[in-house]
């Protein structure tokens, strides 16, 4: 297996970055080892989990099994893009006000995963936040009760 390493483009929360990777690096890994990503949490390795759920021009993928070269020109946004200015945004506030963390490892995959589902449904009932809006997230501390509070909140403020 060659080691030549591959230069790739990437836009990271509106900033440009180039950087060299072996072609079997995945993008989990270069976001948080190389560009300092750390929102990007790794914890299966499979997808299974959804801790590294970023948006790729604007979708809402898992990045612990894509690999970086296949995201050569792609704009990335990670949870750092829901606040601005350092204000929290609707959907992190509702997560803040609702007690929807505790260790806080899924977290930032959640959001990602939520935000674009809001964008798609901004009025889903409880079954449809518990049964699609979370699908593909683990949470091994909250027992989602909270979790499916916050995005109820989150998706009424939307509509206000």
């Amino acid at each position: 297996m060659s080691s030549e390493k591959v230069d790739v483009n990437l836009t990271v929360n509106g900033e440009p970055h180039s950087v060299s990777v072996e072609p079997r690096e995945l993008l989990a890994q270069t976001l948080r080892e190389r560009l300092d990503y750390t929102s990007i949490n790794i914890g299966c390795e499979s997808t299974l989990c959804g801790a590294c759920t970023i948006h790729v021009d604007g979708k809402a993928i898992k990045s612990c099994t894509r690999l970086t070269v296949q995201e050569d020109g792609s704009e990335i946004r990670t949870v750092q893009t829901l606040s601005n200015d350092g204000v929290l945004g609707d959907l992190q506030t509702a997560f803040s006000e609702e007690h929807a963390l505790q260790c806080g490892y899924c977290t930032p995959g959640i959001l990602m995963t939520v935000d674009e589902y809001l964008d798609n449904n901004p009025d889903p009932s409880r079954d449809e936040i518990r049964s699609e809006a979370l699908q593909g997230n683990l949470c091994r501390c909250t027992g989602y009760e909270n979790i499916v509070d916050a995005i109820d909140v989150a998706s009424d403020a939307l509509e206000e």
